[in-house]
């Protein structure tokens, strides 16, 4: 069974950075196409970043273009999100998401069948 579960949110000022981790199983990542998506009081759901399967391909919001870097480690089934220059706006709860092989560009929500329970972030200025 697949399973996704986040870590490494929390609390920072903003300026400060966090690295969000995705540890998987049950499947092969490189599989897949894996990605962030975040959702803050009261806002819909969105995409942050995407790498899609293979590696070669990737998405970010234009909100996190330049600040954030998704990235994957194969041999521990590991997605991270780095996040530098954080700032109030990047408050939300942060989820983990995969889909089997390839998703439309941009990738919309309904494309990713598995998700993770996500973690909190808050930054505060």
């Amino acid at each position: 069974q697949v399973q996704l579960v986040e870590s490494g949110g929390g609390s920072v000022q903003a300026g400060g950075s966090l690295r969000l981790s995705c540890a998987a199983s049950g499947y092969t990542a490189r599989r897949y196409s894996m990605g962030w998506f975040r959702q803050a009081p009261g806002k819909e759901r969105e995409g942050v970043a995407v790498i899609y399967a293979g590696g070669g391909v990737t998405y970010y919001d234009d909100a996190v273009k330049g600040r954030f870097t998704i990235s994957q480690d194969n041999a521990k089934n590991t997605l991270y999100l780095q996040m530098n220059s954080l700032k109030p706006e990047d408050t939300a709860m942060d989820y983990c998401a995969a889909a089997r092989l390839w998703v439309a560009y941009p990738p919309p929500l309904s494309d990713f069948n598995y998700w993770g329970q996500g973690t909190q972030v808050t930054v505060s200025s």
